[in-house]
């Protein structure tokens, strides 16, 4: 037991033991002792940001490094269209170049890989970051966002991109949909009279 804990461990323990009483990972309070000390990086893709809220919050919570992962030619503004292109991009398997690399991702022995669920599955763009960076014998714990279908084929993902490296089953949850705001806004929109 630990006498007096940093807010650095009361952070992981707090967060790993609601995941397994969520039933999200089965992480015991064993594996929290065994995550290893030192650098920390949050590298984080959201599109609508979500998953920028969940990221920028472990970051601050744990004196971490963020890392906005953006890809070199960004997604349409459209929304649908970027689900089109998102498709087609994992249908194909192709992994868009990024705009940026980590420069010193040999310093960092935690990671804490934070994206949405598009289709499915990890992004295209999480899919380059883990390909463009060594990260074996790095701990990685993903943080996840998914607008109600659950994490689909992401760890597996990640599992298969990041060979080597420890995988921690992480954080996830629901978050609102963009594609129900976008509906739900145009409704309103198309029922909205305008007296002239």
């Amino acid at each position: 037991m630990i006498d007096n804990p940093t807010r650095r461990e009361l952070f992981m323990t707090s967060l790993l033991l609601s995941l397994t009483a969520a039933g999200v990972a089965p992480v015991t309070s064993a594996a929290a002792a065994q995550l290893p000390s030192g650098k920390i990086l949050v590298p984080y893709f959201s599109r609508s940001g979500n998953t920028r809220v969940v990221a920028g919050q472990v970051g601050r919570a744990l004196q971490a490094d963020l890392f906005e992962i953006v890809p070199e030619n960004p997604y349409p503004a459209d929304y649908f269209e970027t689900v089109e292109q998102a498709k087609q991009e994992t249908d194909r398997g192709y992994e868009p170049p990024l705009k940026a690399k980590v420069a010193d991702i040999a310093s960092y022995r935690t990671v804490f890989l934070a994206f949405p669920i598009w289709g499915m599955t990890a992004p295209p763009v999480a899919r380059s970051f883990l390909a463009a960076h060594d990260l074996s014998g790095k701990t990685i714990i993903p943080l996840v966002t998914h607008g109600g279908y659950g994490l689909g084929n992401s760890l597996d993902v990640v599992a298969s991109h990041a060979r080597g490296a420890n995988l921690v089953e992480g954080f996830s949850m629901q978050a609102p949909q963009e594609r129900q705001t976008i509906e739900r806004v145009t409704e309103w929109l198309d029922n909205l009279k305008v007296v002239q």
